[in-house]
């Protein structure tokens, strides 16, 4: 059995920002418990050259509905990336897990031959719809996730590999 477009990008994505969702209402216990302005785990960074907690998951963000949207072959929607709050963060998750959850098989499957051209100042980068999921958007979407699971753990959070999994 062969799987598609849909079963290997949108319930993946909506999985795994459940499992960012629950890490974020750790982390804002965690600063709650231990006296700790949230403003410093927001943030924090990995290394000085590297994005804080708060754009790790707005990227994550960014790369799911932009990959739904393109798929679907659909306008995507612009967020503002103005998050100061494990709050505005939650909420950041939910409108973007609203957004794919939005779509339904029928409109990602068949996408693997899309087109899908990506611009950048100075650089654009074509991808079929299937390169571009597998060989960009989730090795993408899971290097933000980790980081955002690594500056949490590096800053004290006591989560492990099993809450970056989630549980079946």
């Amino acid at each position: 059995m062969s799987l598609s477009m849909y079963q290997v990008s949108i319930p993946v994505f909506v999985r795994m920002f459940g499992n960012l969702s629950t890490i974020l209402d750790k982390a804002a216990a965690y600063a709650d418990a231990k006296k700790i302005d949230p403003a410093v785990l927001l943030n924090a960074r990995l290394a000085p050259d590297m994005h804080p907690l708060t754009r790790q998951v707005q990227i994550a963000s960014d790369a799911v509905k932009g990959c739904a949207a393109r798929l679907a072959g659909v306008e995507m929607p612009s967020y503002a990336d103005t998050e100061s709050s494990f709050a505005e963060l939650q909420a950041r998750i939910q409108k973007t897990v609203d957004f794919i959850e939005g779509f339904s098989a029928a409109q990602i499957d068949g996408s693997e031959g899309r087109e899908v051209v990506l611009r950048f100042p100075g650089a654009e980068m074509k991808f079929t719809g299937q390169d571009y999921l597998l060989n960009f958007v989730l090795p993408n979407f899971y290097f933000h996730l980790t980081t955002a699971y690594a500056i949490l753990r590096h800053n004290g959070l006591e989560i492990g590999k099993m809450d970056f999994l989630g549980r079946p």
